[in-house]
């Protein structure tokens, strides 16, 4: 049997040194044979252990990286151990056990700013937001300049819905970091709920690092467009050709985010056209029917676009849709908010009306209701959606005909059966939104949460009551319960997070005294 000979201490401790240099280098093989190495002379050592996880959780390795780290906490604990055991238990998804890791960390070193910011963002993706605001102003009794705890707090307020802290925060965190773009979008955010449009638009070119994509998709950088863009200037809008003639210049309009922001801000492109030759849009598919019969058969000089038959030489400037707010300059005083600027096809319309003519009880009110948005998983639909078991004791209300214009592909948001009974659901049929535009040209009313329905029906000028998430999205402002987008729309806001009940039991009441 053989006995390995035991290996000075100072060769040991120089194998670390290569192990480190060589995971640094990237040559993450090498790094583990060294370790290894170390390990089979020293089984209990912790920095060699620790490296290990460190290894692991550089390739993703999340629970062989748990394991390691915490065979290392076992020989050693130490801040650092703990920190990193909570970067992997936060990646695993595991909060809880994230919270009590950095409790233990913050046990031996109470004065780390690190573990006390790890902290407040385990706790926050708890939803314990008022324990993770303690822990980012306790960050900023060590680090009275920390941009990151600036900015977190800036996003806490914004959700707990105190607009003057939010902007506070994120302005000293713009101002520490001047090009951290989430923190600039996040208070441009802040400015656009308080209503500073002005002050607000600039920082808002910046919104690309937080928004998706009309599929819920996330995005992270501004389509690259080889054209300029085009800013509001009034000075370039002719060109000279090469044979000498002068043209007006055409602009190119890029889609981003939702349909429902497509919705909101087409109304613009008209608008253009008062500065531009030639306006042409990037249409997404479901939008471009309804696009078509009522922008362009208005506007000649408007196109809609897919996106393979975009040629550069074919437009001189472009502009994302909502930068063209800042472009206009836009303030809260100047929306246009002419409506309708979109309409239903009166045939498709004339054929609803026929098959609801048909319905029993063909005389009462016909109420329009979507409960769910859509991107399932994102953060802001779970606070924005509704059950079909919420909104039963709604369509319980017997004097109104409950119309389904919920589409979704989650089946978790589809009406149960009891709520089923109670709706009449044509939804599918509707293949695209100039068929949801003739169903709701049908309709007396609109209750929707905050999702593209809402922004159809209101751009129609139909009636639109909107059940409104607490700290809700910018557009709809704060402290009022009527839109300077929408004249249409009425407001119907949460008082408390999470609060729906006392939302239906107004909406149930309003019913009732308009029906």
């Amino acid at each position: 049997m053989s006995i390995l000979s035991p290996v000075p201490s100072d060769e040991i401790a120089t194998w670390y040194d290569e192990a480190f240099e060589a995971r640094r280098a990237g040559n993450l093989d090498t790094a583990q044979s060294l370790l290894d190495r170390i390990l089979t002379q020293a089984p209990k050592h912790a920095g060699a252990l620790y490296s290990h996880g460190v290894l692991a959780l550089e390739s993703n390795q999340l629970e062989s990286a748990q394991r390691w780290i915490e065979r290392a906490i076992e020989v050693q604990p130490s801040p650092v151990f703990y920190n990193t055991l909570y970067i992997v238990q936060i990646r695993l998804g595991a909060f809880a056990s994230a919270e009590q890791t950095v409790q233990r960390g913050l046990t031996l070193r109470p004065d780390s700013p690190m573990l006390h910011f790890n902290l407040g963002v385990t706790l926050e993706r708890q939803g314990r937001l008022e324990d993770a605001a303690i822990c980012y102003r306790r960050v900023l009794e060590f680090e009275p300049d920390n941009p990151r705890a600036h900015a977190s707090l800036g996003d806490l307020a914004m959700a707990l819905d105190v607009l003057d802290d939010a902007e506070r925060h994120l302005k000293r965190a713009v101002a520490l970091t001047p090009t951290d773009l989430p923190t600039r979008a996040a208070l441009a955010g802040t400015l656009l709920t308080a209503g500073r449009y002005e002050e607000a638009w600039p920082y808002y070119e910046d919104r690309w690092v937080t928004g998706v994509t009309a599929d819920g998709r996330p995005h992270a950088v501004r389509p690259q467009v080889p054209l300029p863009q085009w800013n509001g200037e009034t000075s370039d809008t002719t060109k000279r050709t090469h044979k000498g003639r002068v043209q007006t210049a055409r602009l190119l309009v890029i889609p981003e985010q939702g349909y429902g922001d497509s919705l909101q801000f087409v109304r613009y492109l008209p608008m253009a056209l008062t500065r531009f030759s030639k306006v042409g849009y990037v249409c997404p598919p479901p939008l471009r029917r309804l696009y078509g019969q009522s922008l362009c058969s208005r506007w000649p000089g408007l196109v809609l676009l897919y996106r393979e038959q975009v040629r550069e030489r074919d437009w001189d400037c472009h502009s994302p849709l909502m930068s063209l707010p800042r472009a206009f300059g836009t303030r809260l005083d100047s929306i246009p908010a002419t409506v309708p600027y979109l309409y239903a096809d009166a045939g498709r319309a004339a054929r609803w009306h026929t098959r609801l003519a048909a319905l029993p009880g063909s005389d009462l009110p016909r109420v329009g209701i979507v409960w769910a948005g859509g991107h399932s998983g994102l953060a802001v639909d779970r606070e924005r959606s509704l059950t079909s078991t919420q909104i039963a004791p709604l369509l319980a209300l017997t004097h109104v005909r409950w119309i389904s214009l919920q589409k979704t592909d989650d089946p978790a948001k589809l009406a149960d059966p009891a709520s089923k009974a109670r709706l009449k659901d044509w939804t599918d049929e509707i293949t695209d939104f100039a068929d949801t535009a003739a169903l709701i040209e049908n309709l007396d009313l609109v209750i929707s949460v905050d999702t593209s329905v809402a922004h159809l029906a209101a751009a129609m000028g139909k009636p639109v009551w909107l059940l409104n998430r607490f700290a809700g999205c910018w557009r709809w402002l704060r402290d009022r319960d009527d839109s300077p987008w929408y004249p249409s729309v009425r407001l119907f806001t949460q008082s408390q997070r999470g609060n729906w009940d006392d939302v239906l039991a107004r909406v149930a009441a309003e019913l009732k005294q308009r029906f």
